[in-house]
């Protein structure tokens, strides 16, 4: 069983967001699972599926990005699983947009999730970071918590598809081989 966390903030007024690319590649990791409903769980909406051959609980907590270690914390206990056991999938300031690279622990980056899951379940768990970039005016804060350009917008789907990729392969092969292969892509594909 794993654990496979997308970040995000709740609500229909955040859907959008950069700081929500965690919540939009669970749900396209739902379809590819056939997952069942979101069904309210763990401070969050849980569904569980069959990715790639392999079983897994979905997860996107309700307890807002900076709180998000709450959520994964009760998973993992009533789970009985440990943080190796953990995929979390976030949006990284420090990639440029479209970049997708796995990791396997370390810090957080100024991630206030990853800090509140680090602090929670410790930091050895694996991640998924989809890049976003920095703003190049204005205040990060407002830049996370605003939409996709209209020509980020054209790429978005090939970049959720390249994270649910490295996902499925770190289910499959782990977070090692999801390295070697996710890290080597880079950014968008140029047509």
């Amino acid at each position: 069983m794993k654990l496979i966390v997308g970040l995000g903030n709740p609500g229909p007024q955040y859907r959008n967001h950069r700081h929500n690319a965690g919540f939009v590649v669970v749900d396209e990791l739902h379809q590819r699972a056939s997952a069942s409903e979101w069904r309210e769980k763990f401070v969050g909406v849980a569904a569980r599926g069959i990715l790639a051959g392999h079983e897994v609980t979905l997860l996107k907590p309700s307890t807002f990005m900076n709180l998000s270690g709450r959520s994964v914390q009760r998973a993992v206990q009533q789970l009985g699983l440990k943080p190796h056991d953990v995929l979390v999938i976030h949006d990284d300031l420090d990639l440029a947009f479209g970049d997708v690279r796995a990791k396997l622990g370390g810090g957080h980056g100024g991630h206030n999730g990853l800090r509140d899951i680090t602090a929670s379940i410790g930091p050895d768990y694996a991640r998924v970071r989809v890049g976003i970039g920095r703003p190049a005016v204005g205040t990060v804060e407002s830049y996370v918590l605003s939409g996709f350009s209209r020509d980020e917008t054209v790429t978005l789907g090939d970049v959720i598809a390249r994270a649910a990729d490295a996902v499925e392969t770190a289910v499959v092969s782990g977070v090692e081989t999801a390295m070697n292969k996710a890290n080597a892509k880079g950014g968008p594909k140029k047509k």
